[in-house]
């Protein structure tokens, strides 16, 4: 099997509009259980009892492990950026509960692109990410401030000297 080698963008490379989606993973109830027994045991996401008695009706995922799901589905290949996705800043929400054997995804959109003042060889990207089920449903919303370098300028060289002589 050939590995494909993924195209990492950087802040010149990167257009308003612009759309990743990431690869899947499927959550199951024993990942729920385990981040929750260390991360964030609370009873709606570690005992269905509690759960069938809470808001969600059911055992639910903690929403930062929605959120670490989502970050490693980024990292994996549905955001490729230049040195990595460097956080500035941002906002999250769980419009809806993950559940066991849901089957996640992001899709991320760039809305923003904000080359830095101060500093030539980076910008502010801002990206929306839905963290989406199987069923299209969204999960988690982040709108995060991205850092991005731009491409180094022995590249921007090279690129150009590729497209003159084509």
């Amino acid at each position: 099997m050939e590995a494909s080698i993924q195209r990492k963008h950087f802040l010149d490379d990167l257009q308003v509009g612009q759309r990743f989606t990431s690869g899947t993973h499927r959550m199951d109830e024993a990942q729920i259980l385990a981040f929750a027994g260390e991360f964030d045991p609370q009873g709606f996401h570690l005992d269905h009892e509690a759960a069938a008695a809470s808001l969600f009706g059911g055992l639910a995922a903690s929403g930062w492990h929605t959120a670490a799901i989502t970050m490693k589905l980024l990292v994996g290949g549905g955001l490729p950026l230049a040195g990595g996705i460097i956080g500035a800043g941002g906002e999250i929400s769980w419009p809806g509960p993950t559940r066991p054997d849901d089957v996640l995804r992001v899709v991320g959109e760039v809305v923003e692109i904000a080359p830095s003042r101060s500093k030539p060889d980076r910008g502010i990207v801002t990206m929306r990410c839905e963290t989406r089920n199987q069923h299209d449903e969204v999960r988690q919303v982040l709108v995060a401030k991205l850092v991005v370098p731009r491409r180094p300028a022995q590249q921007e060289a090279a690129a150009s000297d590729v497209l003159e002589s084509v």
